[in-house]
């Protein structure tokens, strides 16, 4: 099992189709596959070696994509760095894999020579976008130009291919170690599991840092699908591409689909070319859902579990969960392990709890990465007794389906109960002046700690707390309705489109003895 299998595969099937689509540029198959050995021969020339590390800081591009095969082809290991981090952020990500060459596109220029002072193992910085190299750095596109393809080194199986490092929400980042045979694995799956036809015209707008972006080019890859890729989101360009290319499938964190059909525009565009909308990453809420199968009837929906140590998928709730004479609650669920994956609900002693018992989501298979790069303590920590600890809480009915109800450390203790965030959320978003909820636990002298909601109201609405209290009350247990409201403006998100709880959270716990988050 090696990453570049598909590109192989592509010469003898599909040479001469469209395999890349960004901006005005078209690349075939074959157009791809070259750049790809000549990027790789580029590499080897820099000095990568089998293992090797190479970082790439841009935004969504054909390149990434090529950067990805490149790499691979090279026999190097990817390390996709963070857009959104600061310098430092970043040069602690190159230094504690040892990334010695780092690509950049034109954006990120400045940011990157910053490295070179900052990182202690950076010694390379290469161009690798439109234009002329900019002074001090090597030119991508004229060492191509000059290079002859080499041979794909093959690398595979239990060879490392990747180092993506989680959004370091609690401290550090942990730099995560996927195999040639995690990702592919995990692509196959997904694939099976949420069942999509081959050379679809799949639209890919999340980050691709995030091992969300990257599986989902994976995914279209081993299908040999065309690839339309959007360098960020944006309502209208994702319109623009869903209509003028025929976009049939895309995936999209839940804050993306919900700008997406809110948008003004959004009648303007034809999008019923749309045949499969793949979402997750995060929790959405049942209004939102319904909202989006209302907006986009050519559609079905799909939701994928997952997280970056398991190479993302792990369960799938199929588009046929989401139909009308589906019991409701079931578009609530995770869905159902996909092929390759064992799921079980644990209590803290590793030991099963009873089906329908809320404990914590772990998993057993061939997609569970090999550990977090030198944190050998952090990763006995998760992996244990070859289980995968996701440190998620959740509960399995009597059909396999998984319900997730909160990250463990998110859960809120008040007065002896226990309280699931993702409940009450769900709760809250019910009500039609709600545009995004968080729910957090805050000090508090009686409790211990109380339900805390952060609410923020759809544009020109109006709501009270006294209305909001009385609507969670009619909807849930009355310990687990917030005890107090506070309305903003927005809630912090990460770049995957998750809730960035623990901002939330410093100000009450600053100088408390215990750290949340």
């Amino acid at each position: 099992m090696h990453l570049t299998q598909p590109l192989h595969k592509a010469l003898q099937e599909r040479p001469d189709a469209t395999a890349l689509v960004c901006g005005q540029r078209r690349q075939t198959f074959t157009h791809v596959v070259d750049r790809v050995a000549r990027l790789a021969a580029v590499l080897r020339d820099l000095g990568v070696r089998p293992g090797d590390r190479v970082g790439l800081l841009a935004l969504n591009a054909d390149r990434y994509v090529e950067y990805l095969y490149a790499t691979w082809w090279a026999g190097g290991v990817i390390n996709p760095v963070n857009i959104r981090w600061s310098a430092r952020e970043i040069a602690y990500s190159l230094d504690d894999c040892d990334t010695r060459i780092l690509l950049v596109d034109a954006n990120f220029v400045e940011l990157a020579r910053q490295q070179l002072e900052l990182s202690r193992s950076l010694k390379t910085l290469v161009h690798f976008g439109d234009g002329p190299a900019p002074n001090g750095l090597e030119d991508a596109e004229a060492l191509m130009a000059l290079a002859q393809p080499i041979a794909d080194a093959r690398r595979g199986g239990s060879d490392l291919a990747a180092v993506m490092y989680t959004g370091g929400t609690t401290g550090l980042p942990k730099g995560v170690m996927l195999t040639h045979g995690n990702l592919y694995v995990g692509q196959l799956s997904a694939n099976m599991a949420a069942k999509r036809p081959d050379e679809a015209v799949g639209l890919n707008m999340a980050p691709m840092f995030h091992v969300g972006g990257t599986g989902l080019a994976l995914q279209l890859m081993q299908r040999l699908c065309t690839q339309v890729i959007i360098s960020a989101f944006d309502e209208i360009k994702v319109l623009e591409a869903i209509q003028n290319e025929q976009a049939s499938e895309t995936f999209m964190v839940p804050t993306m689909l919900k700008r997406l059909i809110e948008h003004p525009r959004f009648g303007d565009y034809d999008t019923s070319s749309l045949q499969l909308v793949l979402y997750g990453a995060a929790p959405i809420d049942d209004t939102l859902l319904l909202q989006a199968i209302d907006k986009l009837p050519h559609a079905s929906f799909c939701q994928l579990y997952g997280m970056t140590e398991l190479s993302p998928v792990v369960t799938v709730l199929p588009a046929w969960c989401h139909r009308p004479d589906q019991p409701r609650d079931r578009r609530r669920s995770a869905g159902r392990p996909v092929p390759i994956a064992e799921v079980r609900i644990v209590a803290p002693d590793g030991n099963p709890v009873p089906t329908g018992t809320v404990g914590e989501i772990a998993v057993r298979g061939p997609m569970v990465m090999d550990g977090y790069w030198n944190k050998p303590e952090q990763t006995a920590e998760v992996l244990r007794d070859g289980w995968m600890h996701t440190g998620d809480g959740g509960m399995m009915d009597k059909d396999g389906f998984v319900y997730v109800v909160d990250r463990l450390k998110d859960m809120i203790v008040t007065g002896g109960e226990n309280v699931y965030s993702a409940e009450v959320e769900n709760a809250i978003t019910q009500l039609p002046e709600v545009s995004m909820c968080a729910v957090i636990g805050v000090p508090d002298e009686r409790w211990g700690e109380r339900v805390h909601a952060v609410v923020v109201l759809r544009p020109g609405q109006a709501l009270d707390e006294g209305t909001l209290l009385a609507h969670c009350k009619a909807q849930i247990a009355g310990y687990k309705c917030p005890r107090s409201v506070e309305f903003r403006d927005q809630i912090p998100l990460s770049p995957a489109g998750k809730m960035l709880k623990y901002k939330l959270r410093e100000p009450y716990w600053a100088g408390r003895d215990r750290k949340v988050g």
